[in-house]
């Protein structure tokens, strides 16, 4: 007991520092971003798209229909690989060169970033990029501004009938696909004949009246589209499947230079798939698309359609896409991009996609022996960074609203008391998904409360006290939906460490954490291996990937400034215990220079790692620096 005393002295010290009182029902954080400010006229989103579709001469119908398939209405700041901003979701392509997550900090980008529509519409209206992506009115006239363009490339001139716009619609698809452009073309004109409403998340009132139209596809005649040829896309019987090739070219002089995936054997070559990464798109399966087949740095080996499950492969399991901004998970996963925004996330995950991704995932997980558990089935948001700075900067989706438990049981491997340990003290988070509600706010916005996956983890047991804050986010400790730090999901296992009337505390990110588990209703027994410091050690390292020592690269001709090296995340204090699996070998992917496969290089090492999950995300340890507890 000394030493959990001694873990609440800690807590209740940081309490009494605190400047104020955080009550996390209410909070609420302004934004330094004018974009999501709390909106004083519920009004003011709807008139904003009446007034750029009369500046444009474009039909409110066909702007407003646009706009609800690109982003429901919301706003959005860009934050995953794929996501644009603003409700018309413009695309910047340049969004995010780290989805490979080598840290090649020296590579610049040559994208040419006047060819995607945030760049596209900055050029038509004459101002900066910031302002489109910061300014809703703006925004939406940027979206106007494209159509307008499109209208006169398609049709010569503005169209007086609604029908005509078809082809207008096709091409702001973005895509160069037929059959990706006539999806989107034909989402939208459906859209218009059935009329939506909606209040957005940050409480604008939006409404799109239905109405009798019949497209005229004529329009679209003179666009330069093409059908891809059919090689075969790797997937299970049943499952509408198709092969659409990311881009793999080089783009300047330099043999570094180049995407949007990396060449492999996987498994032949020695290279385990051992992850399948979980990601929302933040925007519409044909953004996803587009995106992967444009020069953008970034991909990920299937997107799934939202409104009927459809799937589309861009990359084949053997190689290595650029997904998850870690090079080490991009190197032993596949990535699975699912249409939608993780702030809304109710909205977009549909029992057809969760219906497609599971048998998908059951598909991959027998083909290359992995593991149908949460170790190895993972969120985006769990994936850590390979040094603190990266840490900070990764991604949150698929975010509060993916619901692992229905997951899991799609899967047939539901979260269940029956797989945990009664005796072991190790404990699986489980709450209700339907009835767990945490209050959580995005920008200025306090969300209504949703069915979620998370629960919030505090630093004394008690509503009042302080939400727990990771030492790496300047801005943690928050209730926002986006902060990882404090949030435990459904399938993440913990050593519980104490409970006090209706708290339960577990080890969290190197502190002691609680969460509110009345009659254990938020939690269910665990397994694993429980790991702990060797003794005499005061703390020791959690990594973000498990890479090889120095020695495993001698005679490999690598050097020193292209070796996996990563730096220490975190410290993992002596006496604390978590939760474990493994141990696994440690291995890197040499993959530097394009289309060389006879230079690519699997490096195993003769150290070995546990992996946990240290915090929200997971974390390894080398099997040197623990000792397994036995408590039984």
């Amino acid at each position: 007991m000394s030493f959990f005393t001694s873990k609440i002295l800690k807590s209740v010290i940081g309490f009494i520092s605190m400047v104020a009182l955080i009550v996390s029902s209410f909070v609420i954080f302004q934004s330094n971003n004018e974009r999501i400010r709390a909106a004083s006229n519920s009004e003011e989103l709807q008139q904003a798209f009446k007034k750029a579709a009369e500046e444009f001469d474009v039909p409110l119908e066909i702007l407003m229909a646009v706009s609800y398939h690109q982003s429901r209405w919301n706003e959005h700041e860009g934050h995953s690989e794929v996501g644009g901003y603003g409700v018309m979701n413009l695309i910047d392509l340049d969004l995010n060169i780290d989805a490979k997550g080598k840290n090649e900090a020296n590579l610049q980008s040559t994208a040419d970033l006047s060819k995607d529509s945030l760049g596209m519409a900055a050029q038509l209206l004459g101002i900066d990029e910031k302002k489109l992506k910061t300014n809703t009115e703006q925004n939406i006239r940027g979206g106007a501004a494209l159509l307008a363009q499109y209208a006169t490339e398609t049709v010569g001139k503005i169209p007086v009938e609604i029908g005509d716009w078809y082809g207008v619609v096709m091409l702001f698809s973005g895509s160069n696909i037929k059959s990706v452009a006539e999806e989107f073309a034909e989402g939208v004109f459906t859209t218009i004949e059935t009329g939506v409403e909606r209040t957005t998340v940050n409480g604008q009132k939006v409404t799109l009246k239905g109405m009798e139209i019949e497209p005229n596809k004529h329009t679209a005649k003179n666009i330069n589209l093409r059908n891809p040829e059919s090689s075969g896309a790797d997937c299970p019987n049943g499952l509408e499947c198709t092969f659409i090739p990311a881009t793999y070219e080089q783009y300047s002089s330099s043999s570094r230079d180049y995407g949007n995936y990396d060449l492999a054997e996987r498994p032949d070559d020695g290279l385990d798939i051992r992850y399948i990464i979980i990601h929302d798109i933040e925007g519409s399966s044909e953004s996803a698309i587009n995106h992967f087949q444009a020069q953008s740095y970034v991909s990920a080996h299937y997107v799934l359609d939202s409104d009927d499950g459809t799937i589309t492969q861009m990359v084949r399991p053997k190689d290595v896409a650029w997904h998850a901004g870690n090079w080490y998970f991009n190197a032993h996963s596949i990535g699975f991009e699912h249409e939608g925004f993780a702030v809304e996330g109710a909205d977009w995950y549909s029992e057809q996609m969760y219906r497609s991704s599971a048998k998908l995932v059951k598909y991959l997980a027998e083909t290359y022996n992995i593991p149908l558990d949460r170790q190895h089935i993972i969120g985006h948001d769990e994936v850590p960074g390979l040094t603190p700075a990266r840490q900070a900067a990764m991604h949150w989706d698929p975010g509060a609203y993916w619901d692992w438990s229905h997951f899991f049981n799609l899967l047939g491997e539901p979260i269940n008391p029956s797989d945990g340990d009664h005796n072991s003290n190790m404990i699986t988070i489980r709450p209700n998904y339907h009835t767990n509600k945490p209050i959580f706010t995005y920008g200025s916005t306090i969300l209504e409360p949703k069915s979620s996956s998370l629960i919030p983890l505090y630093t004394l047991p008690s509503f009042e006290s302080p939400l727990v804050k990771d030492p790496l986010l300047s801005n943690g400790g928050t209730n926002r939906i986006n902060d990882w730090g404090n949030k435990a999901a459904i399938g993440q296992t913990y050593y519980k460490l104490a409970q006090q009337n209706d708290w339960t505390a577990i080890y969290y990110g190197g502190q002691v954490a609680w969460f509110y588990n009345p009659h254990e209703k938020n939690s269910i027994p665990g397994n694993g291996i429980l790991i702990t410091p060797k003794e005499g050690k005061e703390s020791i390292p959690v990594y973000g990937a498990a890479y090889p020592e120095a020695a495993a690269y001698e005679g490999t001709g690598i050097g020193e400034g292209s070796r996996g090296v990563t730096t220490p995340l975190y410290q993992l204090p002596a006496g604390d215990m978590y939760v474990a699996s493994g141990p696994i070998a440690s291995s890197y992917y040499y993959a530097k220079d394009y289309n060389d496969p006879t230079s690519y290089k699997v490096v195993i090492g003769e150290d070995k790692y546990y992996q946990i999950y240290f915090n929200h995300r997971l974390g390894f340890v080398k099997k040197e620096d623990v000792q397994i507890v036995n408590l039984q």
